[in-house]
């Protein structure tokens, strides 16, 4: 990473990436209150040919050993802030979500969701697309399931969390849902996570079993790595 003085122009952070984009690197940025932060992906060896340090602005450079970069504090010291609708994600209050592991029937769902609504909760789930042990058990509703949890979101003035479960789902998800969530048994389908990567709305991503926390963390590198910082560890 190379960390820049939180107070620098524009125009000479430019400058900095331009010059690692000429270098063919591919390169995120963390703004900070204090400092911003470049992270460098890339070979990074030819980094050293070059003084970054005579750019102005620039204070560190810092190699990253931890497996996971963009995930880690090195990159960005301060907490994420998701903003859904009018909710806020990560602030100083603790966000509610809550509902059914499947949607089964418009009752089911409208009727939940008034009672997660009266309970204070901020965000209705619920599952159109479920993964089953058994191919003999109810899978969901499917895209029906998607609009009924929609209009009892919208009913309700709840933001929706459902699950995406593979690539070819996830235009179809997203004119539903606010968030996407990945399951446990998706936290390591690595193709799906690069291709939310690329969508603009929240991901929650859940651990998957007995997996650890490097891991997760991994998990949630792919997704960062394609641009969307949005994601929430479950």
């Amino acid at each position: 990473i190379i960390v820049m003085n939180g107070k620098t122009d524009d125009a000479d952070v430019e400058k900095v990436i331009q010059k690692l984009h000429e270098m063919g690197h591919k390169v995120h940025i963390s703004r900070g209150e204090r400092r911003i932060v470049l992270g460098v992906i890339g070979d990074v060896e030819n980094l050293a040919s070059v003084p970054f340090y005579a750019f102005k602005g620039v204070e560190e450079i810092i190699r990253i050993m931890k497996p996971y970069k963009l995930a880690s504090r090195e990159f960005k010291d301060f907490n994420t802030i998701i903003k859904v609708k009018d909710i806020t994600i990560g602030g100083k209050e603790v966000v509610v979500m809550a509902g059914p592991c499947v949607v089964e029937n418009e009752k089911q769902i409208f009727e939940t969701a008034q009672q997660v609504k009266a309970s204070g909760a901020k965000i209705l789930r619920g599952g159109a697309f479920k993964p089953r042990t058994s191919p003999y058990s109810f899978q969901g509703l499917g895209e029906e399931g998607l609009k009924l949890l929609a209009q009892a979101g919208k009913e309700t003035g709840l933001a929706v969390v459902t699950e995406v479960m593979s690539v070819n789902q996830i235009d179809l998800v997203a004119e539903y849902t606010d968030i996407f969530q990945v399951g446990a048994r998706n936290m390591q389908n690595f193709v799906l996570l690069k291709e939310l990567g690329k969508t603009k709305k929240p991901i929650l991503l859940k651990r998957g079993m007995a997996v650890t926390i490097e891991e997760l963390l991994l998990s949630a590198e792919y997704i960062l790595t394609q641009g969307n910082y949005e994601v929430i560890l479950c």
